[in-house]
Formats: C-alpha cells, sequence, structure tokens
C-alpha cells in the first residue's frame, strides 16, 4: 500500500467515526430518557409508559435545533389531534362513525391550517387515541380521560426528548462537521 494511500485512510477514519457518534449519542440520549421515563411514570404515575417513550424517541435527535423542532412539531400536531378527537367526541359521541370522521378532520385540519409537516401524522394518531378509547370503554367520560391520559404522556415523553438531547448537548458536544462531510 503506497504512502499516499495509508494517508487517506487514516485522514478517513477520524471523519467516518466523528459522523458516527451522532448515533452513539442517540442511543446514550435514549438510553437514559428512557430509563428515567421507565422510572418516573411506573413508579410516580402507576401507568405504562410506551406512549411516553415511543413520544420521547421520535422528537429526540442528537442535535438540539433538530430536537426542539421535533418537539415543536410534535406537541402542536398532539394538541390539533386531542382538539379534533374531544370536539368529534363532545358533538357526535361514542359513535363507531366519529373514528374516520375524526382522522380526516384532524388530518386537513393539520395539513391546511396548521401547516406544520413534521409530524403532522400524530394529530390523526391522536384524535384516534382519544376517539378509540371511547369506543372501546363504552364511555365518552372514561374515554375522554384516557385519551387526555394518552397525550399527557406524548407530551412528558416528547419533553423528556428534548430536555436530554439538550442536557447531552452540553455534556457531550459533537463536533461540528467540516464541509467535507
Amino acid at each position: 500500500m503506497s504512502l499516499a494511500v495509508r494517508a487517506e485512510s487514516v485522514v478517513t477514519r477520524p471523519r467516518f467515526v466523528r459522523k458516527n457518534l451522532a448515533g452513539v449519542r442517540f442511543a446514550v440520549n435514549v438510553f437514559i430518557a428512557s430509563a428515567i421515563l421507565w422510572f418516573l411514570l411506573r413508579r410516580i404515575a402507576d401507568t405504562t409508559p410506551m406512549w411516553a417513550i415511543s413520544s420521547m424517541i421520535a422528537s429526540s435527535d442528537p442535535e438540539v435545533t433538530e430536537a426542539a423542532r421535533l418537539f415543536k412539531c410534535r406537541v402542536i400536531n398532539t394538541a390539533v389531534g386531542c382538539a379534533v378527537g374531544l370536539l368529534f367526541l363532545l358533538i357526535g359521541g361514542s359513535n363507531d362513525w366519529m373514528l374516520p370522521l375524526a382522522l380526516a378532520a384532524a388530518i386537513l385540519v393539520s395539513s391546511y391550517l396548521v401547516r406544520i409537516p413534521t409530524m403532522w401524522r400524530q394529530a390523526p394518531i391522536t384524535a384516534a387515541i382519544v376517539i378509540a378509547a371511547s369506543l372501546t370503554l363504552q364511555s365518552k367520560a372514561i374515554g375522554l380521560e384516557y385519551g387526555l391520559k394518552k397525550v399527557e404522556e406524548v407530551f412528558v415523553g416528547s419533553l423528556m426528548g428534548l430536555a436530554v438531547s439538550y442536557t447531552m448537548s452540553r455534556l457531550w458536544p459533537l463536533p461540528d462537521p467540516s464541509p467535507a462531510d
């Protein structure tokens, strides 16, 4: 192997490692945040934290600015879905047709009124949680309570993802990518 080839491979290895540290840090962020959520929500809130953990993962990122953007988009679209789901429950009650109507309405509101394309699928997902809970439990009041609890878990998980991303960026800053990256 020529000296130039050896020198080139030495130069590219650190860049490869530097690029892939974002994946390692993301894994560490998710590990820390999921452990905290699991402990807090299981021990203190007495609930299964799967909604919070999935939301935390969806709104986490090794780059804090991206994590903040994902958090904002997820929370806004969750609020849209919750509002649409609650509105349809209040208007139509626990009716099977409320689910597809609420999903379509949540998509339209998110797409054309709110217009935050990132995480726009969160609006109909949240509306489905709110409506489906009332259909499954055969009670509008219990469905509303259950749906709001799940929305709260989404918010807590998203906030945890942002908080851990921010904290880790201060404790373990990733190097700025060079123009060649």
